[in-house]
């Protein structure tokens, strides 16, 4: 089964605490690295987990509130001092790339790399990035600003070969990938061996959708319909759900009920208000799993097999 895993690199909401940086994750596909959102800290963060500056070519910005963003012209300086090559490409709200092009051109004239910018309009839902083995797609959000989510799509892997079948067969080579792609298989007599007698189903594609700063609303389980791993913004808990809603936020028991009624396997909570710095986030936790059992907690430093 190929990689895929999540690195949480920070997971406070408004403001870094002394427990948790701000929001901050990067999604590890097949040892291509993806940015989800870079708030202060992000880049030291970075570095302590490991991850190599020279694999990250993608940073999706989900918002412009500073928590979400003001890591990011930081992050960028420091991968050209690394000689980091290539393009990198910001995806991220029109006003967005126009304050980081500017701060850009004023303090990192000569980059190592080529800057590129995939503007994001309010609202939309489309592919925004794809390779041969995974999709990254947008889907509006409902923040006190323009928000967006970001869905990682593994693409649909080919069938299994039986290799006993194909040994019995004397299937020629040339013909597998055919096999694979489900064809079936003519014998030189004419007689057909179906498909079925000859492969197992494909290891079942995963998904990872990243949740960030949104009320509830109807339509968001709709959109991350059948996601397999959730990150949900969980900022408050039932007690504060008035200031959630004033604030744009949802609670721990909303986050899991979105992810119930999306029908997702796991739901990583994040995004935690710094009044849970002293009394921890049990609290959020357990009030997620009553709706939603296999409700994990975020921190700095997890990583998550998808």
């Amino acid at each position: 089964m190929s990689h895929f895993s999540v690195s949480i690199l920070g997971c406070s909401s408004a403001t870094q605490t002394s427990r948790h940086n701000q929001t901050c994750q990067v999604v590890d596909f097949r040892d291509k690295l993806f940015m989800i959102d870079c708030g202060e800290g992000a880049q030291a963060q970075f570095r302590r987990l490991g991850l190599k500056f020279s694999r990250l070519n993608h940073i999706f910005i989900s918002h412009l509130h500073g928590d979400h963003f003001f890591g990011l012209p930081g992050l960028l300086s420091t991968m050209s001092l690394h000689h980091t090559e290539g393009v990198v490409t910001v995806h991220a709200f029109r006003k967005g790339v126009e304050l980081l092009d500017e701060w850009m051109s004023f303090f990192n004239r000569q980059s190592s790399f080529r800057l590129e910018y995939d503007i994001i309009e309010p609202g939309e839902r489309r592919i925004v990035y794809e390779d041969r083995g995974l999709t990254v797609e947008t889907y509006p959000l409902y923040h006190r600003i323009d928000c967006t989510g970001y869905i990682f799509r593994e693409k649909q892997g080919l069938r299994h070969l039986r290799g006993d079948m194909v040994k019995f067969h004397q299937i020629p080579v040339s013909l597998l990938q055919g096999i694979k792609e489900g064809a079936d298989y003519v014998k030189p007599d004419g007689s057909v061996i179906p498909n079925a007698a000859l492969t197992t189903p494909p290891t079942p594609a995963r998904s990872y959708a990243y949740c960030s700063d949104t009320m509830p609303n109807p339509r968001i389980p709709i959109d991350l319909s059948g996601v397999n791993t959730i990150y949900h913004e969980a900022t408050y808990g039932t007690a504060f759900e008035a200031l959630a809603a004033e604030r744009g936020h949802s609670t721990a028991r909303q986050a899991a009920i979105n992810a119930r009624d999306a029908g997702a396997e796991k739901l990583i909570l994040g995004h935690f208000s710094k009044r849970y710095l002293k009394t921890g986030e049990e609290i959020l936790l357990r009030e997620s799993r009553e709706v939603f059992p296999n409700s994990i907690l975020a921190d700095e430093g997890l990583v998550i097999d998808i």
